[in-house]
């Protein structure tokens, strides 16, 4: 990680329980140039219809048009669950995810919308954790598995700006 990432590209380490209505906020944005690439943070980004998060590579719009995977979320609360289970603290960058969501319990279900900023987003599939977050802790995959935990992928519908603590809530 880059020395130089200013302290509000971590917005705290402490969560709020996801909420049950109403919005929450933007927490973090993270993206990679390549496959295992280390992950950058941003204060402020751009999503796109054709390139999901500007800069990060899993966004780029494929010719067949699936893109089921141009942009990631995870709830801090559903990371602080997993990791707390396993008395870690890891940073919620490790996750590897593009977006971290603060105060809001991400939908799971495909076709649901959420808007970030002035962007829509609409989920495609569950985000199911990769074999990597056993490199970050023994024990973590299977922790990120159950309910969704791993967070949401999905696809850029109208693209816009977005900034940490933009708000962040299901519209659809």
């Amino acid at each position: 990680m880059d020395a130089s990432i200013p302290d509000a590209a971590v917005l705290g380490t402490a969560c709020r329980p996801p909420a049950a209505a109403g919005p929450g906020t933007l927490a973090g944005i993270a993206r990679k140039a390549h496959h295992r690439a280390p992950m950058e943070l941003l204060e402020q980004g751009a999503l796109t219809v054709d390139l999901g998060l500007v800069g990060d590579f899993r966004g780029v719009r494929k010719p067949t048009g699936r893109n089921r995977r141009q942009v990631t979320l995870f709830a801090r609360a559903d990371w602080t669950a997993a990791c707390g289970e396993l008395r870690i603290d890891p940073p919620w960058w490790r996750r590897r995810c593009n977006l971290m969501v603060d105060g809001l319990g991400l939908p799971q279900r495909p076709g649901a919308i959420i808007r970030v900023g002035g962007a829509l987003l609409e989920v495609t599939v569950e985000c199911d954790p990769c074999v990597r977050m056993d490199e970050v802790a023994p024990g973590l995959f299977a922790a990120l598995v159950p309910d969704w935990r791993g967070g949401v992928c999905t696809r850029v519908l109208t693209g816009g700006a977005i900034a940490l603590g933009d708000e962040i809530e299901v519209v659809g």
